[in-house]
């Protein structure tokens, strides 16, 4: 009986540890219910209650949990995927598109080259 004790007496300090770093470290915004110094009093002063108080009515709420390093897929490019973005759907269309753009770019070389022989 001595060894349950003293087993309960372990886990409750461990909890208690836990919960008084999980206070301090969470940002001051994210607390719930009450502010997070009145969290931290909380769990200083009655440890065990507080503590489970902490998890169940103060500890933030994560709604996505991080992915794993290995889960974690490269960085996109978030430009394209927002919504509302078009894309090419008509390969004859965007052939079009793309030489349109290059004569546009041809013209323009075209006339900065008049533009600096006339000035030379």
């Amino acid at each position: 009986m001595l060894y349950f004790g003293g087993f309960f007496g372990v886990l409750a300090l461990g909890l208690w540890l836990f919960c008084l770093i999980d206070v301090i470290t969470t940002d001051d915004g994210d607390a719930r219910n009450l502010p997070k110094v009145a969290w931290l009093l909380v769990v200083l002063f009655f440890p065990l209650v507080g503590s489970i108080t902490w998890l169940v009515a103060g500890r933030p709420v994560r709604a996505v949990a991080r992915p794993r390093a290995h889960e974690r897929a490269a960085p996109g490019f978030p430009e394209y995927d927002r919504p509302g973005r078009s894309a090419a759907v008509d390969a004859e269309a965007d052939a079009e598109f793309l030489r349109r753009c290059r004569e546009r770019a041809e013209e323009q070389r075209r006339k900065a080259r008049e533009a600096g022989g006339e000035r030379g």
